[in-house]
């Protein structure tokens, strides 16, 4: 598998990264061991999680992904051989949220304690927080570099202006910058990452893991209607896509995966892996048949006729 660089911070990683946001939500841990133990096989060495999932779950507190992930890292002996990245600052409740020093340096110590390993190969700071001051941020991100526990840092949902001024404020102190950007990305979901943001990372050199390739599974096609997403978990994260535009979307990549005798999963990430400045999408699948389809898109080279059919779809 070749592997692409993660932006300036010295990883290389396959061209899919695991969403571990299922974890204990969605899949056991059992099924959590199996779809790690393929993906990897398959090639793909990095996985993404964050110390809040999945406390949206009744009965939850934040941390089941984490802790998934650390006992099949132990079970498989293979931390070296993992880019594990996680995130922080979303509410863990109890008033701990947001990314000042106290929070980012406590946090870190639980996710590395729950990932059972001594490094984070990439810390996120999973939304931005306007009333901390970048330099104590950048500040905690630079003790936690240099007692070696973690190689490098990322933004994940900043707006283009913030992550300029981030940016700035890393120059001026001298502080660590961050290295790459996790935005929501996708087909059907263009407009501010291509509007702001895709430029600045291309400027700036840093690595794109985008979250929600796929819409929350809208463009895998099994969402054509209401009913379709009635009771699922996602459910509401794809309705809002039931429209004139989804459905244009939809008949564009059905159209492509007839072409190349693929599925609109297949061809949505290839779309996306064809994109210069996208390093590698985040995916989730609940089971081996899902993944193994995911896993086909990194051989699946779209032509340009294609390319320009889907871009006009989603305008």
């Amino acid at each position: 598998m070749k592997k692409r660089k993660l932006g300036n911070t010295g990883l290389e990683i396959a061209p899919l990264v695991f969403g571990g946001n299922i974890f204990g939500w969605t899949v056991d841990q059992t099924t959590s061991f199996e779809l790690l133990d393929a993906f990897v096989a398959a090639g793909f060495n990095s996985i993404d999680t964050a110390d809040m999932y999945s406390r949206w779950v009744s009965g939850h507190t934040g941390g089941e992904s984490e802790i998934i992930i650390g006992e099949w890292m132990k079970r498989s002996r293979n931390r070296d051989k993992i880019i594990v990245a996680t995130k922080v600052g979303l509410d863990m409740g109890e008033g701990r949220k947001g990314l000042s020093k106290t929070h980012i340096l406590r946090s870190a110590e639980e996710s590395l304690k729950r990932l059972q390993t001594d490094y984070i190969d990439l810390y996120q700071s999973h939304t931005d927080d306007p009333e901390t001051p970048f330099e104590e941020t950048l500040g905690a991100y630079a003790e936690l570099i240099k007692q070696g526990k973690v190689r490098a840092i990322g933004a994940s949902n900043y707006k283009a202006d913030r992550l300029v001024a981030a940016l700035e404020a890393s120059r001026k102190s001298g502080l660590p910058a961050y290295q790459t950007l996790q935005p929501n990305y996708s087909l059907i979901e263009r407009a501010e990452y291509e509007t702001d943001l895709e430029s600045l990372c291309a400027k700036e050199g840093l690595g794109v893991i985008n979250y929600f390739p796929l819409a929350a599974g809208f463009l895998t096609g099994k969402y054509r209607s209401e009913s379709d997403a009635t009771g699922k978990a996602r459910a509401r994260n794809v309705t809002k896509y039931l429209n004139e535009r989804g459905f244009k979307i939809l008949d564009a990549l059905d159209q492509v995966a007839k072409k190349f005798n693929a599925t609109p999963a297949r061809v949505s990430l290839a779309w996306l892996l064809a994109r210069p400045s996208i390093t590698a999408p985040i995916v989730s699948a609940t089971s081996l048949a899902q993944l193994k389809d995911l896993v086909a898109s990194v051989n699946l080279a779209l032509d340009r006729e294609s390319i320009e059919l889907l871009n006009r779809a989603s305008e």
